[in-house]
């Protein structure tokens, strides 16, 4: 466990060629809510993980039918393309386009989602360690999988050149020099499960732990928090110990790779930060927080008996609040409350 306090916290933007976050939570309720699988997410009252007065946990594993966050990502991306195109977007409004991406999980079937929906080809390029049940999964919604590299970063080079050469759209959902206006976009639609939670908190939370891979959820999160409840909430962003790209970034003052050995917290497990949560989380968040995989592993027990059934990448957030070392370095008391998001079902 490590745990920085962030001197940048309400100033500038360490990524000065990335905009902020997005804070327009109205444009993609407006969007979501012409969707027939939209439905909003529940808030569970979890205080048996923790002795504080509040531990709220947004729950996102049934979210629009795929089981993850990222359903309100790339899959808003192409649906606002289809209502560029057409006021009432349909099954055909983009054929003739094909979107690439590098995925080893829930993006790429948000990609794969939103492309089947308007017509429109997917291509998900995988490294070789990704499990064939994964390429199945994306096959069975329609989109093509291309194994290529032996990591993630080599899966994404090879998206990247797909897109030079064919003439695609790479959707990725992270940002980097050159790279900004759909990763920007993509951000914008995790606004609808922040939007919600503050809506269905009691008041507001004392504590906001979200956990991070390249930052697009905690971004979001933290920028709309701001908005909503202003600097009352201590922000405080999960890194596994492995990959503390944000971490490390915020103490350099600027965008750095980390380097680490693998973490079980795959879909956290990112050595590069998205330029665009940097510039949020620098501005936003409070202090930012690693974690080994067996400090999150040792707490998946205790959650899923309290039917919070995730995995190390899904409640690394949720583990935090549940370390007493880690509540105690923050100065909690019992009269904390306390809102995580659980971002993810099992594998």
């Amino acid at each position: 466990m490590r745990l920085v306090s962030n001197p940048f916290r309400g100033g500038g933007k360490l990524a000065e060629n990335a905009p902020y976050p997005s804070t327009d939570a109205e444009r993609v309720s407006s969007l979501l809510s012409k969707c027939p699988s939209f439905a909003e997410t529940q808030l569970v009252d979890a205080r048996d993980l923790a002795p504080v007065a509040a531990f709220w946990v947004k729950d996102e594993r049934t979210r629009m039918g795929l089981g993850s966050f990222k359903a309100l990502g790339a899959a808003y991306v192409i649906a606002r393309q289809a209502v560029e195109q057409n006021d009432r977007p349909g099954s055909d409004t983009l054929v003739g386009r094909t979107y690439v991406t590098a995925s080893a999980g829930n993006h790429g079937l948000s990609v794969a989602a939103g492309a089947k929906v308007f017509g429109a080809k997917a291509v998900i390029y995988i490294a070789d360690t990704v499990p064939e049940s994964f390429a199945d999964r994306l096959r069975d919604i329609g989109a093509d999988p291309v194994r290529a590299g032996s990591d993630y970063a080599a899966s994404m080079d090879a998206a990247k050149r797909a897109a030079e050469d064919n003439g695609w759209i790479l959707l990725s959902d992270s940002s980097w020099d050159g790279y900004t206006e759909l990763p920007y976009i993509l951000m914008e639609g995790y606004l609808q499960m922040v939007a919600e939670a503050v809506d269905q908190c009691p008041s507001a939370p004392s504590h906001i732990f979200l956990q991070a891979g390249v930052g697009g959820l905690a971004g979001a999160v933290a920028a709309y928090a701001r908005k909503a409840w202003g600097d009352a909430p201590k922000i405080i962003v999960v890194e596994p110990e492995a990959a503390p790209a944000l971490q490390a970034s915020v103490e350099e003052g600027k965008c750095v790779f980390a380097d680490g050995p693998d973490s079980i917290m795959g879909r956290l497990d990112c050595k590069e930060p998205s330029l665009i949560a940097l510039n949020g989380l620098a501005r936003d968040a409070d202090c930012f927080l690693t974690l080994t995989d067996e400090e999150v592993t040792a707490h998946l027990p205790q959650m899923k008996a309290a039917d919070l059934e995730t995995t190390a990448s899904g409640g690394a957030g949720i583990a935090a609040a549940m370390k007493p070392e880690v509540r105690k370095a923050l100065g909690m008391t019992e009269e904390a409350r306390v809102l995580c998001f659980l971002s993810e079902v099992t594998d």
